[in-house]
């Protein structure tokens, strides 16, 4: 049973974060499934980002450390990188999200995840890591930073 994720409601935005994901603060999360981690970008980062239109991915088969680059992302906005919150090999990429990238925008924790990493050393990438209810805490400093850039009152 999946747990009810963290969440907060500014203006016309929901961000959600589920408990179950562990998170860098560059907005990315890893669900660790056995020696595999699938990851992708937080409803923050694709909130902040706007449309997604563009995606491209590393070779499969590449080794990362954590905090590499595994794929690049393009909005109407901006060029990101997304940051591996993991360490290991690019076992598979979402072809789907490459397809049709706002799928990323629409359900970026389910059909819009990016890539699937081998584990090389979680246990020593975990410490590098947050929990879903430290990231919350992130995202609450990050939504207010951005409000008060906004000339908005405190959330």
């Amino acid at each position: 049973m999946v747990e009810e994720p963290y969440q907060i409601k500014v203006d016309k935005w929901t961000f959600r974060v589920p408990k179950e994901l562990f998170y860098n603060e560059n907005d990315c999360w890893a669900r660790i499934e056995g020696d595999t981690a699938k990851v992708g970008i937080t409803d923050f980062l694709q909130n902040m980002i706007s449309d997604i239109i563009f995606v491209k991915f590393n070779e499969l088969g590449s080794k990362v450390e954590q905090f590499d680059e595994i794929a690049s992302f393009e909005s109407t906005k901006s060029v990101l990188d997304l940051l591996s919150p993991v360490s290991g090999t690019i076992q598979e990429v979402n072809e789907k999200l490459g397809e049709s990238p706002e799928s990323a925008n629409r359900d970026p924790y389910g059909e819009g995840w990016f890539a699937i990493i081998k584990l090389e050393d979680f246990e020593n990438d975990r410490q590098n890591l947050l929990s879903a209810q430290d990231y919350f805490e992130v995202l609450k400093r990050k939504v207010e930073t951005e409000r008060r850039k906004l000339g908005k009152r405190e959330v």
